[in-house]
């Protein structure tokens, strides 16, 4: 995909997730707030119906890049490929990075998504210190992007395949609250997320938590990813606009900002003959 085409969408993407929190155009702005991108037994070259979590948690990653307008292709390519090598690290339980397909916010202009799975705090933290992670960030990362923002949260017994299959539809939502809100509100919040995917048949698979890592988080403290069997499914939901709508009046009073990014999973790129 050309870089040009993941700048400049404006329309949101019909989704259970983005119609629940963001406003039809923009980021919600209501009236009443290091980029690292276990050790782990198992091989990622095994199948995937092998990789189920076996673990009660599992650590989500999640790093959006802004890569600067006048940069070559070849070195946002170079970037792309350097961080989707880092999957082979032994910490690493799924990782996958590229282009942004749409993106919704007023305030910040994201261009590529790096999301990555983990067992434990420990496994990201050895991630982020490998040597090939601090390598890529170095030399194909740092210049070449003029903004990073990174989320951490722990992922409660995940269901399903750790890693999406390719082709797979994911949607990631990042809310920021308004300020002085108890734990009791953003429990509430949590499970109005979490009970999103009950309603909305599409969804395969959601997670959701608090970000533990607030240093790149510019303020976003809760996140969500929602992942469809496609884009097709993930555009199926246009139908329960009402239910959406719904639970969005929920949460509208404690939200003070939504940042909503879809991105599916690349397809195994055929060898050259």
């Amino acid at each position: 995909m050309a870089i040009c085409s993941v700048l400049g969408p404006t329309q949101f993407f019909s989704s259970p997730v983005s119609h629940t929190f963001s406003s039809s155009k923009h980021i919600l702005n209501l009236k009443p707030s290091s980029l690292s991108f276990k050790p782990h037994s198992r091989n990622l070259s095994s199948p995937l119906s092998t990789r189920i979590m076996a673990s009660t948690q599992t650590i989500e990653h999640v790093v959006l890049l802004k890569v600067k307008e006048d940069t070559d292709p070849s070195n946002v390519n170079a970037m792309v490929n350097g961080l989707n090598g880092l999957s082979s690290l032994d910490p690493v339980l799924h990782l996958s990075a590229g282009p942004i397909l749409r993106y919704r916010s007023s305030s910040f202009n994201f261009t590529h998504i790096l999301h990555s799975r983990y067992n434990s705090k420990e496994d990201l933290n050895a991630y982020s210190q490998h040597p090939n992670h601090v390598g890529v960030a170095k030399e194909l990362v740092f210049p070449i992007c003029e903004d990073i923002m990174a989320v951490d949260w722990i992922a409660e017994n995940l269901d399903g395949q750790v890693s999406p299959s390719p082709g797979s539809a994911l949607q990631f939502t990042f809310l920021k609250l308004k300020e002085n809100l108890g734990e009791e509100t953003k429990l509430g919040i949590l499970g109005v997320i979490k009970g999103i995917k009950d309603s909305f048949g599409q969804i395969h698979q959601l997670t959701c938590g608090e970000n533990f890592s607030p240093g790149r988080a510019k303020g976003f403290s809760i996140a969500s990813v929602a992942v469809f069997p496609g884009v097709g499914e993930s555009e199926a939901v246009d139908s329960n606009l009402e239910l959406a709508n719904f639970q969005k009046e929920k949460v509208r009073e404690f939200l003070e900002g939504v940042i909503v990014v879809d991105y599916t999973v690349p397809l195994p790129q055929s060898a050259s003959l």
